[in-house]
């Protein structure tokens, strides 16, 4: 190949082959037009993404098997892994803080902001990162998802890709959706449910040509995890029973159901993720956080980690599993006991999230509304089942409910009944996965119009909406648009100064500012021409008799929005910009105008 060379040093011998592998990209990249070249990196970028996947599954799971199921720290109480939390806990705390110096960003929120604001660039770390934190958090029993961190780790892949070849802003976010819809269909072996997640969850708006990447980085990454992992995906489930239409008021009721626990989920995380958050020491938090894990998981010992298994042994009715190792499993002597522990069960799992999150774990939300959404739908059908309704499919339940609260807490209905339809080999149950999740979604909604992720970011002043237009205007960055370059002018300046200031300057507004740099007016260079001309005046006239008030002035702290409302409201083209007064410079409509005219040719 051109430009390779046998006569390579030693010391880099071993980077041979990447060497050959970026240099082979690199041909393509020339060789192909743009549209080809994004296909190709799609299908790179969708099979890293699904390793990634796999990868962080393999750690977590080798975790689980050598430190805990074979007990290598010798304990000879079988409580043992109550402690195991904290030191997960711990040891990620110390990783981030050594490592990443403190500053590591969990969910999709940092996906989101990075979009919006950073030109869809996410630091190179983050294709690492995530695995090794998330893989000890979940791996040494943290009540947290794997999902989150998988679709960092597949987004960041694509970004840096696309920072490597230098590819568009448009092409730059599609890959980065490329890659979070590769890890997810990794993670399930659910190709669909993977672009429909990068669609709902990270695209704030969409075009049609934008599907044909996501379909092939999301096939990619399902494909490869099905050749590793062969048929040992994450969930499978076999219907007991098909769908019978005598069951819709049920599932109209359940639906309802489940957005009331999504509401509780989302709200009660969010109460002590936030308390957590006021704790300063770095370090004390994990201790608290894990002490408190171990107190839960001796009570509910099901909350331990993803919590897969159990929504399995619920499926496969295998009860006595849901409590076993409690230490109140004797005294859950009936059906209805086990109901009531199931349904705590499943209220509790919020709080172990937040503990495990909060107190400084890497992890997502994403397997926990699967696990409470399971729960709910086994005791909604146990408990119909315990009322006398012999004919109640109970794995059905369990499924439809799973979609519905992962509408619910990730405003994602379409994910949520694709991927279990996925996930069950089948589509048999389509139209009770339509009706809980979009009931579901609706009640979420209207208490919470945005998404948890996205409220965080709007609540620091971030801009993120699915409406193109305001999409875009919310990206730019003000104060870069600011302009300085104005000639200020003191207040007792008299009329011979400010002219010998206006020969010098090519702007035709001066701000008047006083000593304390307050901004006290502004003088409009066509309302004082006939003052100019009077030579008479040049000393006898000061700025102070000049100026006028400005009627409206931009906060530093006004988002685009506003902005935008007081250039139209005003009808001027520039305004002075102020922070608590002081004058900091003058804002251009013209140049706002210009930098959305490129942004939007950039995002076409």
């Amino acid at each position: 190949m051109k430009g390779y060379t046998a006569n390579v040093k030693p010391k880099k011998m071993n980077y041979g082959r990447l060497n050959f592998v970026k240099k082979g990209i690199s041909w393509l990249h020339d060789k192909l037009n743009e549209k080809q070249f994004l296909i190709f990196s799609s299908i790179l970028v969708g099979v890293s993404a699904g390793l990634a996947a796999v990868v962080l599954k393999f750690f977590v799971h080798s975790i689980s098997k050598y430190v805990i199921q074979n007990n290598i720290f010798q304990f000879s109480n079988t409580y043992f892994y109550l402690i195991m939390p904290l030191i997960g806990l711990c040891i990620t705390v110390f990783i981030v803080q050594r490592f990443f110096k403190g500053n590591l960003k969990k969910g999709t929120g940092d996906i989101l902001f990075s979009i919006a604001k950073k030109g869809s660039f996410l630091p190179f770390t983050q294709i690492y990162s995530h695995i090794f934190t998330s893989a000890v958090t979940v791996g040494f029993g943290g009540s947290s998802g794997l999902e989150s961190p998988i679709v960092s780790t597949g987004a960041a892949i694509g970004s840096n890709y696309a920072r490597r070849y230098k590819l568009s802003y448009r092409d730059r976010t599609l890959l980065l959706a490329a890659g979070a819809a590769g890890g997810i269909a990794g993670a399930f072996n659910a190709p669909i449910a993977g672009i429909l997640f990068a669609l709902e969850v990270l695209l704030v708006d969409i075009n049609i040509t934008a599907f044909i990447p996501l379909l092939i980085a999301s096939a990619s990454g399902a494909l490869l995890s099905k050749i590793i992992l062969h048929e040992n995906i994450l969930l499978y489930f076999n219907l007991k029973q098909p769908f019978n239409y005598h069951n819709v008021p049920f599932y109209l009721l359940l639906g309802l159901i489940a957005g009331i626990i999504s509401l509780y989920h989302i709200n009660f995380f969010e109460k002590v993720d936030d308390l957590f958050k006021r704790i300063k020491s770095n370090y004390l938090r994990p201790v608290i956080g894990g002490l408190m894990l171990a107190l839960l998981f001796a009570f509910f010992p099901t909350l331990f980690g993803e919590g897969y298994s159990s929504i399995k042994s619920l499926a496969d009715m295998q009860l006595s599993e849901v409590y076993k190792n409690s230490a109140i499993s004797n005294f859950i002597t009936n059906d209805w006991l086990i109901l009531g522990f199931v349904f705590l069960t499943l209220l509790i799992k919020a709080l172990a999230v937040g503990v495990t999150l909060g107190a400084g774990g890497i992890g997502g939300n994403f397997a926990p509304s699967l696990f409470v959404g399971a729960y709910l739908g086994f005791t909604f059908a146990f408990l119909l089942k315990l009322l006398g309704f012999e004919n109640i499919p109970v794995t059905n339940f369990i499924l439809v409910a799973m979609a519905g609260t992962l509408s619910g807490v990730f405003h994602a209905p379409l994910t949520g009944i694709f991927l279990i339809a996925e996930i069950t080999g089948g589509y048999e149950l389509i139209i009770p996965l339509m009706i809980v999740s979009s009931i579901s979604f609706v009640i979420v909604k209207y208490f919470h119009p945005d998404s948890m992720d996205i409220r965080k970011l709007k609540e620091k002043g971030t801009i993120i909406s699915e409406h193109k237009d305001t999409s875009i205007l919310g990206k730019i960055e003000i104060e870069a648009l600011i302009e300085h370059d104005f000639m200020v002018i003191n207040p007792d300046d008299k009329l011979r100064s400010i002219v010998e200031k206006i020969k010098d300057s090519k702007r035709n507004t001066f701000p008047v500012v006083n000593k304390t740099n307050e901004l006290v007016g502004i003088i409009n260079l066509d309302n004082i021409k006939k003052e100019m001309f009077n030579h008479e005046l040049y000393d006898s006239v000061i700025a102070k008799e000049l100026m006028q008030k400005p009627e409206t002035k931009i906060n530093a702290s006004d988002d685009i929005f506003v902005i935008m409302k007081k250039f139209e409201e005003s009808g001027q083209w520039n305004l002075p910009v102020t922070e608590n007064g002081i004058y900091i410079g003058f804002l251009s409509k013209s140049s706002i105008l210009t930098k959305y005219r490129n942004e939007l040719l950039a995002s076409v």
